[in-house]
């Protein structure tokens, strides 16, 4: 449920893509190595909000928990959820959607399909989002993970960034911008999104995907 990372890609308007490169390639490394044996070690420079990204707490706050300080059983072999929003009838998804949903103890997934816009200008305008009421029902409901296949999981227009501020005030991971939600099923699930264990960082792209 993850967008491939490539050379140039855009995830988030106004931070740089990708660059992607051989540090030592094949041919560079053949002098090292017996006849018939070579090796590729590539080189990626890249801001920690690329592709498909899961934020820790400390993204939000200084003294929150950063990727090195997140518990395995946080982010892996999840009880997941899917909830559906029809996100042509509106893009602010209130707590009522949930209401319906068990979410406490489960890794709840938003299934916007926003993601069909990935790669396109439209990705970046009107994209759908979680309101302030939809993080406390989650938050005070004892979801343990919110994820979305959307551009941001807040409305990009509010400063304040509520949604960040209440799920990641309670330990909530967030991850956004996945993909391929609708290929999900409406009943039990497994999922996983864990990011490289780097100190002092508070997001990272995830290799996200479930098992049923």
């Amino acid at each position: 449920m993850s967008h491939t990372v490539v050379e140039g890609m855009i995830t988030y308007k106004g931070l740089p893509a990708p660059l992607i490169c051989d540090f030592l390639s094949r041919e560079a490394s053949k002098k090292h190595y017996a006849e018939g044996t070579s090796f590729h070690i590539g080189k990626i420079e890249m801001v920690a909000n690329t592709g498909t990204y899961l934020d820790s707490p400390f993204h939000r706050f200084a003294d929150g928990k950063d990727l090195s300080e997140l518990a395995l059983e946080q982010l892996a072999d999840l009880d997941g959820v899917v909830v559906h929003v029809d996100a042509l009838r509106e893009r602010a998804v209130n707590s009522g959607i949930f209401t319906s949903v068990d979410v406490r103890g489960k890794a709840v997934l938003v299934h916007t399909s926003w993601a069909r816009h990935w790669g396109t200008d439209q990705y970046f305008e009107g994209h759908t989002f979680l309101t302030q009421s939809a993080a406390e029902y989650l938050r005070d409901n004892g979801a343990v993970l919110v994820g979305i296949d959307s551009y941001n999981i807040d409305d990009t227009n509010d400063g304040r960034r509520p949604v960040h501020t209440i799920l990641l005030g309670a330990n909530i991971p967030i991850v956004e911008h996945l993909c391929n939600l609708e290929k999900l099923p409406d009943g039990d699930f497994y999922f996983s999104a864990v990011p490289v264990k780097v100190k002092g960082m508070g997001t990272f792209p995830v290799r996200a995907y479930a098992r049923w």
